[in-house]
């Protein structure tokens, strides 16, 4: 786990602890994790795992994401404030569920670099996973998570902007 991976994990979890006290439903605070993961996608998903066991684990991943962003963004709350400005409260399960998607990203890494490494490669040889399949896992849960949760954030956003019109 580098710097750069610890760095933005942080970054992730302090949006949605940020928005436990409520914070203005904005573009920017909608794209700034996207732009985030993306990041880090493009610069660390260089292959794809071959079809087979590690193909199967990148889609565990993907799935995994999609459900827990869109758990995420469920449990936000939004509310118009009379100025018409959105404001959205995470809900202390919505960012509970963040914080284990993000963490459990980071698990692996952090068990591998303090004395889990031979464990993990065993199970790695044993589910036929390699490096590329690890990566591919853990970064389309990234990114399945933050575009499910933007997605629900901006439409159930939209709604409450239009049902005051």
């Amino acid at each position: 786990m580098s710097l750069t991976d610890l760095l933005i994990s942080l970054a992730l979890m302090a949006l949605v602890v940020r928005q436990l006290r409520g914070r203005p439903l904005t573009t920017l605070g909608l794209l700034w994790p996207l732009a985030l993961v993306g990041w880090a996608a493009a610069e660390s998903l260089h292959t794809l795992p071959p079809p087979g066991a590690g193909m199967d684990f990148a889609v565990l991943g993907l799935g995994t994401g999609l459900l827990l962003g869109v758990l995420c963004g469920a449990l936000t709350r939004l509310n118009r404030r009379p100025d018409g400005v959105v404001i959205a409260q995470a809900t202390a399960l919505a960012a509970a569920l963040w914080i284990v998607g993000v963490g459990s990203r980071l698990a692996p890494a952090f068990f591998a670099q303090h004395g889990g490494g031979p464990a993990l490669a065993r199970f790695s040889a044993a589910h036929h996973l390699s490096a590329a399949a690890w990566t591919a896992a853990l970064l389309f849960m990234a990114l399945a998570e933050v575009l499910r949760r933007t997605a629900v954030l901006a439409w159930h956003g939209r709604a409450v902007r239009l049902s005051a019109a």
